[in-house]
């Protein structure tokens, strides 16, 4: 086939984004091509996530959209990728019969961990045979996954800030969460691997890179730690901004946090997930923390580095959840004051051992119980950001504003969005930038270069 043509849509946390990159990497190498024109494309891959019922049901609406373009074109070839594929493996290859014809909703189904296979798997597709890989099996049974496709340079397209996965799996199974099912035993990629393909992001012109894992405090090679590999990491180029997501409480070392304070380009941001404030939950979501260990580890990483910005993770309405206890995840919020919050409710999934507890909080009262929770978060967010007019940050130009094209957008070494005019600025260029106004979300101000 002559001008192969890939689209590909990616669903779900930062470490699809990331597998989007593998995955465009090894087509381009096969010789397709990536369009942004779904109309055009040969190949047709949409990257999922079951973190939350509401992420697979908007893949699935989706997809079911795909079904008019499979049957006015039976060639193109539909694939599901990622954690949706692996939990739901053949449900895709399920025909829906139509008024006038049946019509396949997928034609192929690749987990995380089998994104090799894609080439041969999409070739056999074209030629009507259907094909899965996926690891469900060796996950359930409790083996370690081995796969980091610490060989290939993902294919990225921004060329200012870049995800790099050091480690691939969980070993939490915290009790609401589908992950370990989906990617697998926790592994880590060798650290001299990673050390260079930061080298050569910042050769590239790279101005940022996200240190990316389900869990990266656990990350281990040998005898480095992830503090070892944070520092290290800084050490490449001290231009480089330097972050890192995900970090998981009950393993948040002081040799990191201490990292964090003592490297200038080690980014000023934390993400750490608290998910409630009452032990009782959190005893039931196997987190293997309380809120006063919780707290402890909040003032220590305050202590140290005074200037942090914190946002975490909230789950409302998980089974047995009294108001009392949502009362006290709202105490924690007022008491800690984050930044930002992602905040969801429950939602049940298969397979994990939540599912085997009764689903006993309305939909009714998840709802408003996550009302509550967002209006305090955006008070609170609110409240913090005014805190910074009239106070300089530097910014990380992004790109242009979806205001105006005369204002650019940026982000603080904080992870805070920044708007300013453009001024004659340019994607990768850092401004300071006075604070002259905000609201919960975003910065306004003006260049003080």
């Amino acid at each position: 086939m002559q001008d192969k043509k890939l689209y590909i849509e990616t669903y779900g946390c930062q470490m699809n984004v990331a597998d989007s990159e593998v995955v465009m990497s090894l087509m381009t190498k096969d010789g397709y091509q990536l369009t942004e024109d779904i109309d055009e494309a040969d190949v047709i891959l949409v990257n999922t996530c079951s973190v939350r019922e509401n992420a697979e049901d908007r893949v699935t609406a989706r997809l079911n959209e795909f079904k008019t373009r499979k049957k006015e074109n039976p060639e193109v070839v539909v694939g599901v990728l990622g954690c949706m594929a692996e939990r739901l493996n053949t449900k895709f290859f399920e025909t829906h019969t139509t008024r006038k014809s049946k019509v396949k909703i997928a034609d192929l189904i690749v987990g995380p961990d089998e994104y090799r296979k894609l080439p041969e798997l999409v070739e056999k597709a074209q030629h009507g045979e259907q094909g899965i890989a996926a690891q469900s099996s060796c996950v359930y049974s409790g083996e370690i996954g081995v796969e980091t496709y610490d060989d290939i340079i993902p294919l990225r397209t921004n060329g200012l800030s870049a995800w790099v996965t050091v480690m691939r799996g969980c070993n939490n199974f915290c009790t609401f969460c589908v992950v370990p099912f989906t990617r697998g035993r926790e592994r880590s990629r060798p650290l001299q691997s990673i050390l260079k393909e930061i080298k050569d992001l910042s050769k590239q012109g790279y101005k940022e890179v996200t240190l990316l894992g389900q869990n990266v405090n656990s990350y281990s090679d040998g005898n480095y730690d992830f503090a070892d590999l944070m520092k290290k990491s800084a050490e490449i180029d001290r231009g480089m901004r330097i972050r890192f997501t995900t970090s998981h409480p009950a393993d948040m070392s002081d040799k990191l946090i201490r990292t964090i304070a003592a490297e200038h380009n080690i980014c000023n941001y934390i993400h750490l997930p608290a998910q409630s404030g009452s032990d009782k939950i959190l005893t039931l979501m196997n987190r293997k923390y309380t809120t006063s260990h919780y707290l402890k580890l909040i003032e220590k990483i305050r202590k140290a580095i005074p200037s942090v910005s914190l946002t975490t993770d909230i789950i409302t309405g998980f089974p047995t959840e009294t108001e009392a206890d949502h009362r006290m995840t709202v105490e924690l919020m007022k008491q800690i004051r984050f930044d930002g919050a992602f905040m969801f409710a429950y939602s049940p999934r298969e397979n994990t051992k939540a599912w085997s507890i009764a689903d006993d909080v309305s939909q009714e009262e998840k709802l408003k119980r996550l009302s509550e929770i967002i209006e305090i978060q955006n008070k609170i967010s609110y409240e913090n950001n005014l805190t910074l007019i009239g106070k300089n940050v530097e910014v990380l130009i992004e790109g242009t504003s979806k205001r105006s094209e005369h204002q650019l957008k940026g982000k603080t070494d904080t992870n805070k969005k920044v708007i300013l005019p453009r001024n004659g600025f340019k994607v990768g260029d850092f401004v300071t930038v006075k604070i002259e106004s905000v609201n919960s979300a975003t910065l306004f101000g003006t260049d003080k270069n």
